[in-house]
């Protein structure tokens, strides 16, 4: 009798703390980064880890290295490249999207249409931040 007492007890116990759990609304916002002097926004450290990993998650090792040139050009080859602007975090994200061809070579970039604008412009910012530019 004591045992299913105790029994009873405890599932009351979990289940109230169960019941009492926290139902907190959570707000996702975006960090666009931090304004310099001109009022331009600048690529944030979260944004290029976050492109950082995508890079990692995706077949981009395929091609690209980050310091060696495999099939494709080195990630720190297209980052010096390219100066580090909204223009060309554009230009870099479409290549990912839409692939490319003729800048590196006659071996043509594979399209990736299932990668979102948003993050192939987080990837593009990964890669052109490489060679140690900041977004300007």
């Amino acid at each position: 009798m004591k045992t299913l007492q105790s029994i009873c007890l405890i599932t009351a116990f979990a289940i109230t703390l169960a019941a009492c759990g926290s139902k907190k609304d959570e707000t996702v916002t975006e960090d666009y980064g931090t304004p310099d002097e001109s009022g331009q926004a600048i690529a944030s450290v979260d944004v290029i880890t976050q492109g950082e990993s995508l890079v990692k998650a995706s077949d981009c090792k395929t091609c690209h290295h980050q310091t060696n040139k495999i099939i494709g050009p080195s990630h720190t080859e297209v980052a010096k490249k390219y100066d580090f602007t909204k223009e060309n975090v554009a230009l870099l994200a479409g290549k990912i999207i839409n692939g490319g061809s003729g800048v590196w070579g006659e071996i043509p970039m594979s399209p990736h249409p299932d990668i979102s604008q948003a993050d192939a412009e987080k990837m593009a910012k990964y890669v052109l931040s490489l060679d140690g530019e900041k977004e300007h």
